[in-house]
C-alpha cells in the first residue's frame, strides 16, 4: 500500500474517484438480429458456440465459429483523445487484449464485424520487458531468465538483470472459437466514468484466428482487469458483480445496459425500494490446472419438486484440474454432464411431453433439446440449481431455460409456437476429465446479480430487475 501511495505522489498510477464507493460501468449486449437470418440460425449458431468453447477447455484445440450472445465493456488505451475501444467481458479467461494496427484475422469472413478499429498505439503505449512479471504471467509463468534468452538478450545482460530495455515476447492465447498472438503493452486505460489506471497491461494482436474483437478478461490471474485494477485500490478490484438485462434474444431488449459494478459491497438481504434482494452464496473452489475460473460446485438441479443430484464431478474439483462447475460471462449456454443432463431432460420431458407435441425438426435446427409446439401458454416446470453450501440454492426465472419463438409462417408450414429448453450436454463425464464439468451460461445468468468476491472467495446470486438496479445506482 505504502508503495502505491509513493506512485501515486509521481502519478505513476491512479484513480480520478473516491476509492472507496462502488464503480458503475454499463455492459452492452453484442447481439444483433441483422447478424442472423432466423431464430433456427442463432439458436444453432449460439448452441455450437457454447459447446466448441465448453469442450476446448479440454481438448485444447481452437475451433472457429461464429460468435454467441457476449457482453461488451468500453473504455479507451492512452491520451486523449482516444477512440473508444469495446471488448467481450469474460470471466473465463484472464488476458485484456485487442486487435491492433495493421491487424488480419484469419477465418472471420462469416463473423459479425468489429465492435471498434482496430488500436493505434498511442505514443505514451510502453513495450513490456520480458523481465517484467507480467511477461512471465503472460507465458504460463516462465521465468524471466527463459523470457529474455527467447527475447534475444545477451548473457551477459541476463547475468547482470540488464535486460529492460528488451520487449516480453509474442504469447499465445486460445479459446473455444478462435486464437491470437499478441505481445505486451502498458497505457493508461480511462473507463467511461472517469476511472482511470495508468501502466495498465494489455495484449496488443496483429494476426487472430478467428477473433475479430478483443477480449477483457475478469477472470483469476494478475494480468484480467480486476487484478490490475486491485493493484490500485483492492477495495475495487477485489468484489465485482453484474447483472444481466432478461432479453430473449430481442434486439430491442438488448439495447439496455447492462450494470457492472466494480467494488460491489451488499449485505446479504436488503431492501431496495419494493424489492427484497436475497444473495445466496457458495464457495469458489481451486483449479489447479485452470486457476483462472470461477469455479463452483454443484450439488444438484431440482424439476419441479424433484431432486436430481449431481454426479461427483460437479461437486468438487480434483488435483489434476478435473470437475467443478464454472461460472462463465462468456458463454451462452449452461453445459452439463451427460448423466446429469439425460435426468434433467427426461424428467423435463416426463412433465411437459404428456401435454404438447415434441418439435423434433426444430431441434435438429437449434441444437437445443428438447423443443416442443404448443397453442397458447405453455406450462413447464420451476427449475432451480443448488449449490454446495447451506442454502445456496437459485430458482432460474423461466425465460432462463426456457425459450419461446415462432417456427414456422414462411409461406411452407403454418406458424406455430415453440419452446425449448435451454439447457445443452456437455458430454460423458470419462470425456471431461482434466477440465470443468459443467459451465453456468450467461443465458441462465440474466435476471440476476452475481457477485464475485475474490478477497472471500465466494460467488452470489440474488434475483433482480436488473434495468431497475441500473436506473437506480445512476442516479
Amino acid at each position: 500500500m505504502a508503495t502505491c501511495i509513493y506512485m501515486l505522489l509521481l502519478s505513476a498510477c491512479w484513480l480520478t474517484i473516491s476509492m472507496s464507493e462502488p464503480v458503475l460501468l454499463p455492459l452492452t449486449h453484442a447481439f444483433s438480429k441483422t447478424h442472423f437470418t432466423t431464430p433456427h440460425h442463432l439458436l444453432k449458431t449460439t448452441s455450437a458456440r457454447s459447446a466448441a468453447r465448453f469442450h476446448h477447455r479440454h481438448k485444447q484445440v481452437p475451433l472457429p465459429l461464429s460468435p454467441g450472445s457476449d457482453y461488451t465493456l468500453s473504455f479507451t488505451l492512452g491520451s486523449p483523445p482516444s477512440p473508444t475501444i469495446s471488448l467481450y467481458l469474460d470471466t473465463g479467461s484472464d488476458v485484456v487484449w485487442l486487435p491492433c494496427s495493421p491487424f488480419e484475422c484469419i477465418l472471420c469472413e462469416s463473423k459479425a464485424p468489429p465492435l471498434s478499429p482496430p488500436l493505434n498505439l498511442s505514443s505514451s503505449a510502453t513495450a513490456v520487458s520480458c523481465q517484467s512479471s507480467a511477461c512471465s504471467a503472460a507465458h504460463s509463468s516462465l521465468p524471466s531468465s527463459d523470457l529474455c534468452a527467447i527475447s534475444r538478450c545477451p548473457l551477459a545482460d541476463i547475468e547482470t538483470s540488464d535486460c529492460n530495455s528488451f520487449p516480453c515476447p509474442p504469447f499465445y492465447y486460445a479459446y473455444g472459437d478462435g486464437s491470437l498472438i499478441a505481445r505486451l503493452y502498458k497505457d493508461s486505460l480511462t473507463l467511461p466514468n472517469s476511472l482511470s489506471i495508468q501502466n495498465f497491461t494489455f495484449g496488443c494482436a496483429h494476426t487472430t484466428l478467428a477473433e475479430p474483437v478483443g477480449v477483457a478478461g475478469f477472470g483469476f490471474g494478475r494480468l484480467s482487469l480486476p487484478a490490475q485494477l486491485s493493484s490500485v485500490s483492492p477495495q475495487l478490484g477485489n468484489r465485482f458483480s453484474y447483472c444481466l438485462v432478461s432479453h430473449s434474444f430481442d434486439s430491442d431488449r438488448v439495447r439496455r445496459p447492462s450494470p457492472l459494478i466494480l467494488g460491489r459491497y451488499e449485505e446479504k438481504e436488503k431492501q431496495f425500494g419494493t424489492e427484497i434482494v436475497e444473495f445466496v452464496y457458495t464457495d469458489m473452489l481451486y483449479n489447479p490446472k485452470h486457476p483462472y475460473f470461477y469455479s463452483v460446485g454443484l450439488e444438484g438441479i431440482s424439476v419441479g419438486k424433484r431432486n436430481i443430484p449431481a454426479p461427483e464431478n460437479l461437486k468438487k474439483v480434483d488435483r489434476r484440474g478435473s470437475g467443478g462447475m464454472v461460472v462463465d460471462s462468456g458463454t451462452t449456454f449452461t453445459m452439463l454432464p451427460a448423466s446429469l443432463y439425460d435426468s434433467v431432460v427426461s424428467e423435463f420431458d416426463h412433465r411437459v411431453g404428456r401435454f404438447y407435441e415434441r418439435a423434433s425438426a426444430v431441434e435438429e435446427t437449434t441444437g437445443l433439446s428438447p423443443c416442443y409446439y404448443y397453442d397458447k401458454v405453455a406450462k413447464v416446470p420451476v427449475i432451480s440449481l443448488h449449490f454446495v453450501g447451506n442454502k445456496s440454492s437459485v430458482v432460474l426465472p423461466r425465460r432462463n431455460y426456457f425459450y419461446e419463438f415462432k417456427d414456422g409462417g414462411d409461406g411452407v408450414g403454418r406458424e406455430r409456437s415453440v419452446g425449448c429448453l435451454m439447457l445443452m450436454n456437455g458430454g460423458d463425464e470419462e470425456e471431461l476429465r482434466g477440465g470443468p464439468g459443467g459451465t453456468l451460461g450467461n443465458y441462465q445468468q440474466q435476471g440476476m446479480e452475481v457477485v464475485y468476491d475474490l478477497e472471500k472467495r465466494t460467488v452470489g446470486f440474488a434475483r433482480r430487475k436488473c434495468s431497475s438496479l441500473w436506473e437506480s445506482l445512476k442516479n
